[in-house]
Formats: structure tokens, sequence, C-alpha cells
């Protein structure tokens, strides 16, 4: 795509330097056709007639020279204005291109990366490293096991007490329940 524009751009340069080219021309035939006509005034004012057709001949002929070559002007403007219009396409496809291509590569990286985190994770040493883990956390649980069943077998003196009191306030409730179902069956 970048090949095609700078062939547009060439093209286009040729034609910019044909246009100067034929302004260089039309200016040229019209100052011509000025001579012709100043050439024509001076043969009429000595009396020359015939010298007088001949150069208002040469002006016609430079006169139509230069419109002819103003048209052709007028196409070459034609050309350029199309030319530039092909550019600014170009231009915009080149860049529209650049901005996918760019989120592609971007695509690319971010899914490479990704993939690199995944087999991290899946690889052998994540595993082994979780599986230390959970080695560690089952020879603490086993050593906290020891501690309480330590303290299991030595209830203290407030302990007992405490225990007391709760089956005490059990005994109260179930009494109580007792005589209000009595009641009711009554």
């Amino acid at each position: 795509m970048e090949d095609t524009l700078v062939e547009v751009r060439s093209s286009s340069a040729k034609t910019l330097a044909d246009k100067k080219e034929l302004t260089r021309q039309v200016t040229r035939f019209e100052s011509e056709a000025q001579q012709w006509q100043e050439k024509a005034e001076l043969a009429l004012s000595k009396g020359r007639d015939d010298l007088a057709r001949s150069a208002l001949m040469e002006k016609k002929k430079s006169a139509e020279s230069s419109q002819a070559l103003v048209e052709e002007l007028g196409h070459v403007d034609e050309h350029i204005s199309k030319l530039q219009d092909e550019i600014s396409q170009l231009q915009d496809k080149l860049a529209d291109a650049k901005s996918r291509q760019k989120a592609i590569v971007m695509r690319e990286k971010t899914v490479s990366s990704r993939l690199k985190v995944k087999q991290n994770i899946d690889s052998n040493k994540v595993n082994d490293a979780l599986s230390r883990f959970d080695s560690y956390e089952r020879k603490i649980d086993d050593i906290e096991a020891q501690v309480e069943s330590y303290d299991m077998g030595s209830k203290s003196l407030a302990d007992e007490i405490a225990d007391l009191a709760s089956d005490e306030k059990v005994d109260d409730e179930l009494a109580s329940l007792k005589a209000k179902m009595k009641k009711k069956n009554k």
C-alpha cells in the first residue's frame, strides 16, 4: 500500500511539473499575441495593411495556442484534484492498516504473555510448591491436634464448675418443660 502511495505521489509530482510547464507556455503565447498586436498597430501606422493583416493572423494563432493550453491546464488541474483525493484515500487506508497492525501486535503480545502465565501455572514447579504447602499445613494440623489432645485430658477446676452450672441450667429448663406439658395434657 505504501508503494501505491509513492507511485501516486510520483505521478502527482509529474503532473504538477507539467502544469508549471503549461503555465509558462500560456504566458509565452499570451506575450507573443501581445507583441503581434503591437506589430499590427505599427504596420497600420505606417500604412502597411498587408503586414498588419499578417501580424493579426499570427496574433490569432498565438491566442488560439494559448487558449488550447489554458483548456489543457483545466484538465491538468482536474487530474491533480483527483490525484489529491486518491492520495488522501490511500493515506487514510494506510493509517487504518497501521492501526490494525498495532492492534494485532498488541493482541499477539497479550496472548503470548497469557500463554506463558498458563504454562507457568501448569508447570511442575507450581505443583511442587503447592504440594509442599499442603505438606506443611498437614504437619501444623498434626501439631495443633497434639496440643488439643493434651488439653482434653486435663480440664481445669474452673472448666468443671462452668460445666456443672451449664448442666444445672439445662436440668431446670427440662423440669419447666415437663411441668408445662403436664398442664397441657390435663
